[in-house]
C-alpha cells in the first residue's frame, strides 16, 4: 500500500490532465455557437441545427466504425437513448434560434439555468432530497433570470428561447441519469448524431437553403468542433471527478463573451453580468452540495 503523500502526488498530474481537457472542451463550444450565429445570418437556425448534427455524423461515424466496427451503436436502452437525443436536439435548436436573436453572452447566461432546473427535477424524477441548498440555488436561478429578462423593460424573445433551451437541457440531463450508466461514450455520441440528424430532417427540409461553396467549410467546422468538444469532455471525466470539473463549465460564458465581442462587436450590458453572477452562485451552491460541504 502506497503512503498517502505518494498517492496524492500521483493523483495531481492525472487531475491536471482532466482539468486541461475539460477547459479545452468548454472553450471550444462558444466557437461552435459563433459559427452557428454567423451562418444563421444567411440560413435558418432550424437548418443550421440540422447541419450541425449532419456534419458531426460525418465526423463521428467513421471513428465509431474504426473502433467498434458494425457494433458502433448501442443495443440496449434504445428508448432512453432516443429520449435523451430528442431533448438534446430540441435544446440545441432553441439555443441556435436564440443565438440568431440576441448576444452570445445573453444566450449562454439564460441557458445556464439548465443545471439548476435539473437539481429540482431530480427531486421528482430521481427521488433526490429537496435540500436548503437546492432551494437557494433555485432562488438564485430565478432571480438571475429576472435580472437578465428585465421585466420592467422589453423582454427579448431570444432570451426566452435560451431559457427554453436550458429547460430542455435539464430534461436531457435527467434522461441521461435515468439511462444505464454503462453505455459506451462513443456509441452514445454516434447514436445522438445519427438519430439527431433524422429527427431534425423535417425542419431542415421546411427551412431548406443551399449553402455557398465558401460556407461548406464553416458547416464542417461546426461538426468537427462540436464532436471534438464532446470527446474532450468525455475523456476529462476519465481523469478527474465531476465535482472538480463542474466549475469549468462557466468558462463557456467567458469564451462566449469574447467570441461575441471580437467577431460580432457585442458588448454585454452590466446587468447581464450581474444576472450571470447570480445564476453562477446557484451553480456553486449545487457544486458544494455534491461535495458534501
Amino acid at each position: 500500500m502506497q503512503p498517502l503523500s505518494i498517492q496524492r502526488t500521483l493523483q495531481y498530474p492525472t487531475q491536471g490532465v482532466g482539468l486541461a481537457l475539460m477547459a479545452a472542451a468548454m472553450l471550444l463550444i462558444p466557437f461552435v455557437d459563433g459559427l452557428a450565429k454567423y451562418l444563421s445570418e444567411t440560413h435558418s437556425p432550424l437548418y443550421v441545427s440540422w447541419a450541425r448534427y449532419a456534419a458531426a455524423s460525418l465526423v463521428v461515424l467513421p471513428i465509431a466504425l474504426a473502433v467498434h466496427g458494425r457494433q458502433c451503436l448501442p443495443t440496449e436502452n434504445l428508448g432512453a437513448h432516443f429520449n435523451r437525443t430528442l431533448f438534446l436536439v430540441i435544446a440545441m435548436t432553441l439555443y441556435f434560434v436564440a443565438l440568431s436573436k440576441v448576444q452570445m453572452a445573453s444566450a449562454i447566461t439564460a441557458y445556464f439555468v439548465g443545471p439548476i432546473i435539473t437539481a429540482v427535477l431530480a427531486v421528482f424524477f430521481l427521488n433526490e432530497r429537496l435540500t436548503p441548498r437546492k432551494i437557494m440555488a433555485l432562488v438564485c436561478g430565478f432571480v438571475g433570470t429576472l435580472i437578465i429578462l428585465d421585466p420592467a423593460g422589453e423582454i427579448e424573445p431570444g432570451i426566452l428561447y435560451a431559457l427554453g433551451s436550458g429547460l430542455f437541457f435539464a430534461f436531457y440531463l435527467i434522461a441521461t441519469r435515468l439511462a444505464s450508466k454503462n453505455n459506451d461514450p462513443l456509441k452514445t455520441l454516434t447514436f445522438q448524431c445519427l438519430v439527431g440528424s433524422l429527427i431534425l430532417t423535417p425542419q431542415a427540409i421546411w427551412a431548406w437553403s443551399v449553402p455557398q461553396p465558401s460556407e461548406l467549410l464553416f458547416f464542417m467546422a461546426i461538426g468537427v468542433l462540436s464532436s471534438l468538444s464532446h470527446l474532450l469532455s468525455i475523456q476529462a471525466f476519465r481523469y478527474a471527478e465531476a465535482s472538480l470539473l463542474a466549475p469549468l463549465v462557466y468558462l463557456e460564458l467567458i469564451a462566449a463573451a469574447a467570441v461575441g465581442y471580437f467577431f460580432f462587436d457585442e458588448v454585454p450590458a452590466m446587468m447581464l453580468w450581474v444576472g450571470a453572477a447570480v445564476i453562477m452562485a446557484g451553480g456553486v451552491l449545487l457544486l458544494n452540495e455534491r461535495r458534501g460541504t
